[in-house]
């Protein structure tokens, strides 16, 4: 009897798909939206996700590259200037410093530098004539040569004075050899002392001032005493020298002979360490920057500056002046 109860001009159920009772439930409930469901729950009883848990921050930073910047040119100007500021006040300190040791210098040369050489007593009348020290006057890279010089210098005395006596003995052995002994005196107090002031110091001025005039004047000078050095060791009879042909013909006396082939192998080793020394002093004198022309500009400028020249020039021309002026008159 329901059916004919039913409108019978309303749409069959049948007929609306969405009329089915599955569809209309699902569509009808209250379930919350899938996009909001956490398929992760923090607790395993927790379907829906209530909230979302941030992630925890890195230890690591990730690294950051510092933008390169490239120097200005005002401070590429002021680094310049200020190291050319530097280099000049540096140059000011060695040049006060140098100044200050020349002005030393020339203190202990005005209140006078004291005398070392020849070391005699103070209680002796004589005094020392010269200052010498290695250490203080001589640059490190020519003290070995120049103390050698000296040593070469030393053994030269020595030897003269060894032939002094070895023509003694020939002279008392022969009387017809007292021109040998005669000569021998004057060789030891000529040569000594000469041989001093004339190569020896020169040379030990020349490696203390690097003077060009000091070095030729040693060059010119030691060669002759090369020479010198090369006849004694021959001994020419009558000269003065016990070299090897008077020590040969000196045979007939044992003693005699044996002593004056002692001093001429002594004239030998003269000679030979003084060619040995020219050669390397000659070496060291070419590192030096020496030359002829500043030879002769030294020499000049010492000449002109000497007040002894000075005060001949001016006497000179004072009495040209006067024999002038009386010509006139």
């Amino acid at each position: 009897m329901s059916s004919y109860d039913s409108n019978p001009f309303a749409e069959p159920t049948s007929d609306n798909p969405f009329n089915d009772p599955s569809v209309t439930q699902v569509t009808n409930s209250n379930t919350e939206a899938v996009d909001q469901y956490n398929p992760f729950p923090a607790h395993p009883t927790d379907g829906l996700a209530t909230h979302t848990t941030p992630a925890a921050p890195s230890p690591y930073q990730p690294a950051v590259l510092q933008p390169s910047t490239e120097p200005s040119p005002q401070a590429t100007a002021a680094a310049a200037q200020a190291n050319l500021l530097r280099q000049q006040e540096e140059l000011e300190r060695k040049a006060s410093e140098l100044d200050r040791r020349e002005q030393e210098l020339q203190a202990r040369g005005s209140t006078g530098k004291e005398n070392n050489w020849p070391p005699l007593p103070k209680s002796f009348p004589i005094k020392p004539c010269f200052y010498q020290d290695f250490s203080e006057d001589i640059p490190p890279e020519y003290q070995r040569v120049c103390k050698m010089m000296y040593y070469l210098w030393m053994f030269n005395c020595v030897t003269l004075f060894l032939n002094l006596l070895a023509c003694l003995a020939a002279f008392i052995n022969d009387s017809k050899l007292g021109v040998d002994f005669g000569l021998s005196i004057l060789w030891l107090i000529l040569f000594a002392p000469c041989s001093f002031l004339c190569w020896y110091r020169p040379i030990y001025k020349a490696f203390k001032t690097d003077s060009s005039f000091s070095f030729f004047f040693f060059f010119f000078v030691f060669f002759c005493q090369v020479v010198v050095f090369i006849i004694q060791s021959v001994g020419i009879p009558n000269w003065g020298n016990s070299g090897w042909i008077t020590a040969f013909t000196n045979l007939n006396n044992k003693s005699v002979g044996a002593i004056m082939i002692i001093v001429a192998i002594l004239f030998t080793i003269c000679a030979v360490l003084s060619v040995i020394l020219l050669k390397m002093v000659h070496k060291m004198y070419r590192r030096t920057g020496a030359s002829f022309h500043k030879a002769q500009q030294e020499f000049s400028q010492g000449v002109f500056t000497s007040k002894t020249f000075q005060s001949a020039a001016a006497g000179a021309a004072s009495s040209a002046a006067q024999g002038t002026f009386q010509g006139n008159n």
